[in-house]
């Protein structure tokens, strides 16, 4: 727990610390962390109040187009750094349960899930922290072997969502419960509770607390599967991915011309957009959400617009992707749901 008797402002720290972080300084930003905690700020507070902002700035930063990508995942490799120096100078002995930490199968940001490990070591758990995209089955042969008491699943996005799901099943099935986490479940945990999952916690304080007060399961129980996950048209588009992808591409180049113009690096950055709103139009299919992939499609026009690509160009991608599934009726209505967002 944080203590309640050292009240510093971390606001301009976060600045300091997310200006050495932007310059891959390792050793700075090692350096401030650990400065802060020798002053006496509780390790908790700097992993969730100085770490975990400047992680979101930097998102924020990546999506206004002021920071590279190259930057973005130079500051995270000097956060990790961070979180394991912290975690290292404020060691806990474990006096209460095991808890496993992981990220969901095909989930690849882990940061978020590591401070949440790092949180339950800080109060007293026994943690195995197993770190991004962790396949189903190994992670329930890991549950057999060591016996923890809880799961805590990280999904940063609702892509992953199928994945989280079997998972979730899975480690029910082996006697462990779930306790899900992170953006991908829905900004109110919803897509957790359709999926089955015991629990969810918004932030990594609130997961340590919903563990600490024992209050798992608290989502009533549903039977698997929901009456509308893995739907037919979900799988089948699935199978077509690749194929719908590059079609589209295909159709695309033909239908705006200022494609004709576009560099290899630009062809293939707009290759990989119509590749994650197929991949999101598959996951609002799987949990039935048309807000998933309209909220989506909102966000990826404000990217774009970052880097001077017109929203028209989003909608006509999504049109032409519509007219490619004549075959899939809710995965149009998704798609014609999908053109009016884009031109909000």
């Amino acid at each position: 727990m944080s203590d309640p008797t050292v009240t510093t402002d971390l606001r301009a720290d976060v600045e300091r610390y997310l200006e050495r972080i932007g310059a891959a300084d390792e050793y700075g930003a090692i350096d401030l962390a650990l400065e802060l905690l020798d002053h006496g700020v509780p390790a908790e507070r700097l992993l969730l109040e100085l770490v975990a902002p400047a992680q979101h700035r930097v998102g924020e930063l990546w999506a206004a187009n002021e920071w590279s990508v190259a930057r973005e995942h130079g500051a995270t490799a000097v956060s990790e750094r961070v979180v394991a120096a912290i975690a290292s100078r404020a060691r806990t002995t474990p006096r209460h349960g095991r808890v496993t930490v992981a990220c969901a199968d095909g989930e690849y940001h882990q940061l978020p899930t590591r401070l949440l490990a790092e949180v339950l070591r800080l109060r007293g758990w026994q943690v195995d922290f197993l770190g991004a995209s962790v396949p189903g089955s190994h992670l329930v042969t890991h549950l057999h072997q060591t016996g923890p008491d809880a799961v805590a699943l990280g999904c940063a996005l609702p892509t992953r969502l199928p994945r989280a799901h079997a998972t979730i099943i899975a480690c029910q099935s082996a006697g462990t419960p779930v306790l899900a986490g992170g953006a991908g479940f829905g900004p109110d945990g919803r897509y957790a509770r359709l999926l089955g999952a015991d629990g969810w916690a918004p932030t990594a304080d609130a997961a340590a607390d919903h563990l600490q007060a024992g209050l798992l399961p608290s989502f009533p129980a549903s039977p698997h599967p929901v009456s509308h996950v893995a739907c037919e048209e979900y799988s089948h588009l699935l199978r077509r991915r690749a194929d719908l992808t590059v079609g589209t591409m295909g159709a695309l180049a033909d239908a705006y011309p200022p494609m004709a113009s576009y560099s290899p690096q630009q062809l293939e950055s707009t290759a990989d957009d119509l590749g994650h709103i197929v991949d999101f139009l598959a996951a609002a299919l799987y949990v039935d959400d048309t807000a998933l992939f309209t909220d989506f499609v909102h966000w990826t026009c404000d990217i774009l617009a970052a880097r001077h690509v017109p929203a028209d160009s989003v909608a006509l991608g999504l049109r032409l992707l519509h007219d490619a599934l004549p075959d899939l009726p809710r995965a149009r209505t998704l798609l014609t749901a999908g053109v009016q967002a884009a031109h909000r």
